[in-house]
């Protein structure tokens, strides 16, 4: 029993200052730093950080270190009896005058902060891609949409290269399988995949892939379908690997006349029409085939692309139930 007296009478010798109710009040609505503190409270650096100081040690706040600013707020981890306390006196002085001019000068503040923001993309916004490009890279964007995945998902990189899109998929995904027919390739994707544990390297054909039925819950064909001479079987074997409500993700070139494709890099489809694509995909069993022409990059040499989706379907076609009884 004295303990507990003890630590509530050290809490109200704490809250016993008003300027220090004051920073309480301002910091259970925003993460502030000292001297946006100061102008809000219109009290000098060395007044306030001796309050935060006090209020530090008695458990009232928490810190945030970022670079050589600390950001406080009010703790978000107060025992029962400190909360209770909290509780009382924030409505009793909450409303004072003083506590009304904090929180508008507050408010000022963090608009301030705010606008620095908008004067960095209004003065930058010419040169906001490369600077992105620069600090964060040119794949940022795709992390970002690997994470609509839910963590529970085995995805098929068919076609995998050397592994990159594979490893960017991995921490989304609870399995990620890589495949691709060239040794060559997956010598280096088992390096680049190496510290990846959920990913499993395969070799294989896109004709025949060595994938079990309904393993797959996404299987994506990036950029290598056009390497493919049946693309039509390749995407009834695909459509095999998937579960029912899986769905499969394209990405590939449009239709184009550049045969220099064709003899330097092996291409055996000159892209894909929108037509011919849609007629294999339904005749594999495919639905829902959804798809969008992307637009050019000012950078890239290549063909215009197009990205895919189409979905399983719950049930299986006919075409599917046929080649599982020739197997049989």
């Amino acid at each position: 029993m004295t303990t507990t007296t003890t630590g509530v009478l050290d809490r109200l010798s704490a809250l016993a200052d008003e300027t220090r109710t004051r920073i309480l009040l301002l910091l259970e609505r925003s993460e502030l730093t000292v001297s946006e503190l100061c102008r809000a409270v219109q009290l000098p650096q060395s007044t306030v950080s001796r309050h935060l100081r006090v209020l530090s040690l008695d458990g009232w706040l928490s810190v945030r270190a970022e670079g050589t600013s600390r950001h406080y707020r009010i703790s978000r981890e107060l025992d029962p009896a400190a909360a209770r306390l909290w509780r009382v006196v924030r409505e009793d002085l909450s409303d004072t005058q003083a506590a009304r001019a904090d929180r508008v000068r507050a408010s000022s503040v963090l608009e301030a902060r705010a606008q620095r923001a908008k004067a960095f993309f209004s003065s930058e916004a010419g040169r906001w891609d490369h600077l992105r490009e620069e600090y964060f890279g040119r794949r940022a964007d795709l992390q970002l949409l690997a994470g609509l995945l839910n963590g529970t998902e085995v995805v098929g990189d068919l076609g995998c290269g050397t592994g990159q899109l594979a490893r960017l998929l991995s921490p989304f995904a609870k399995r990620v399988l890589a495949l691709d027919r060239s040794e060559e390739m997956l010598e280096l994707a088992n390096v680049r995949l190496a510290d990846c544990g959920n990913v499993e390297v395969r070799r294989g054909e896109l004709e025949s892939l060595p994938i079990e039925d309904a393993e797959l819950d996404v299987a994506i064909l990036s950029l290598v379908l056009h390497y493919v001479v049946e693309p039509a079987h390749a995407l009834r074997e695909v459509r095999r690997t998937l579960r029912p409500g899986g769905a499969l993700l394209i990405l590939d070139m449009q239709r184009h006349d550049r045969t220099e494709f064709r003899e330097e890099m092996g291409h055996v489809w000159l892209g894909f029409s929108p037509d011919e694509l849609d007629d294999w995909l339904r005749g594999a069993g495919f639905v829902s085939v959804r798809r969008m022409e992307l637009p050019p990059d000012s950078d890239a040499g290549g063909p215009l692309l197009f990205t895919l989706r189409a979905d399983r379907g719950a049930t299986d076609s006919t075409l599917e139930l046929q080649d599982r009884g020739n197997r049989t």
